[in-house]
């Protein structure tokens, strides 16, 4: 019984590993899931409008889109946007990083932040 046990949460953590933290958006979905962050942010590259581009956002440093006035709660923050950090940040932009500029409360259901995050990696390259 033990080895049953044992090899069902191999592999359920098997699959974890595989699919990794996330589960993969939809980035169609994400694409109207957009629609809320387009009033501030531009996905050009240059244009900032009240926040700063989101073009090249994954894999960018925080506080570093050039012209941007960042607050200096994001430039100390000093990490880099990936899937991990998007969502975590997506779900409550002040409690990640207080002190932070943005006006937004977050994306609170995980699936529609997912969504935007697959959608951010097709979009922002």
């Amino acid at each position: 019984m033990q080895r049953a046990t044992l090899a069902a949460l191999a592999a359920t953590l098997s699959i974890f590993t595989v699919q990794g933290a996330f589960a993969a958006g939809d980035a169609e979905k994400g694409k109207a899931q957009f629609n809320i962050c387009k009033i501030c942010h531009s996905l050009d590259a240059g244009k900032n409008l009240v926040g700063p581009s989101l073009h090249g956002v994954i894999g960018r440093t925080s506080g570093t889109a050039p012209g941007f006035a960042y607050s200096d709660a994001m430039k100390a923050k000093a990490l880099v946007w990936n899937d991990e950090n998007l969502d975590k940040y997506l779900a409550d932009p002040k409690g990640f990083i207080p002190g932070n500029k943005m006006l937004f409360a977050g994306v609170k259901k995980d699936d529609a932040r997912a969504d935007l995050i697959a959608y951010l990696k097709e979009a922002t390259k």
